[in-house]
């Protein structure tokens, strides 16, 4: 998974386009991604337009492979923070999933793996942490994905009793990953670094 700036991402989804022009111009009704077109993508900064495409591209026998490359990017800032759009892809990307008959499941399943991981909080007072993921109250992406977790707990909690290990989809690391992504949302930490944020506000001013 490499790293991209805004510009990268829009070029990144319009050679997609060029590549699949039949995944623009197809209708569809999955279930899976029902509002994805009238998601608030656009309040996302630097969030591509194309992203409902690449979302439909996973459908695709052969445009899946590359549409999961293409939104993995552009779903990523950095190899430690997601992309502001990432909360908003959640909720579709879980749905996907779920779907027994997608070949690209595999991969969705990595990529919601890596939003857990990444969504979890920091602890203010670990020095490593901080340098390396930054303080919360920079990056509020974390709370936003954790947010869509719980709001999808249902969902993402069926996807991982229909795919038990050790032969399931979902390796016994991952299912604890994304368990503790769903659990996280209320979390005593989560109150603990909003005050962290609260506190060091008020000795900047």
């Amino acid at each position: 998974m490499c790293v991209l700036d805004a510009a990268a991402k829009e070029a990144a989804v319009a050679r997609f386009l060029r590549e699949y022009p039949q995944i623009e111009q197809a209708e569809c009704d999955h279930p899976a991604l029902v509002g994805c077109a009238d998601a608030a993508w656009s309040k996302a900064p630097g969030c591509p337009a194309g992203i409902p495409v690449l979302l439909r591209g996973l459908l695709d026998q052969a445009a899946g492979p590359e549409a999961l490359r293409v939104l993995g990017n552009v779903l990523m800032d950095s190899v430690f923070h997601a992309s502001a759009a990432m909360s908003t892809a959640l909720p579709f990307l879980i749905r996907l999933a779920a779907v027994p008959d997608i070949a690209m499941r595999p991969g969705l399943v990595d990529l919601l793996v890596v939003a857990a991981e990444l969504s979890q909080p920091v602890d203010a007072d670990n020095e490593r942490q901080v340098l390396l993921l930054g303080n919360d109250c920079d990056h509020p992406e974390r709370e936003w994905c954790r947010a869509a977790f719980a709001a999808h707990a249902s969902a993402l909690r069926a996807l991982l009793e229909d795919e038990p290990p050790p032969d399931g989809l979902i390796s016994a690391d991952d299912r604890e990953c994304l368990l503790k992504a769903v659990e996280l949302q209320g979390d005593l930490s989560g109150i603990v670094q909003a005050r962290a944020c609260e506190a060091r506000a008020t000795i900047s001013q």
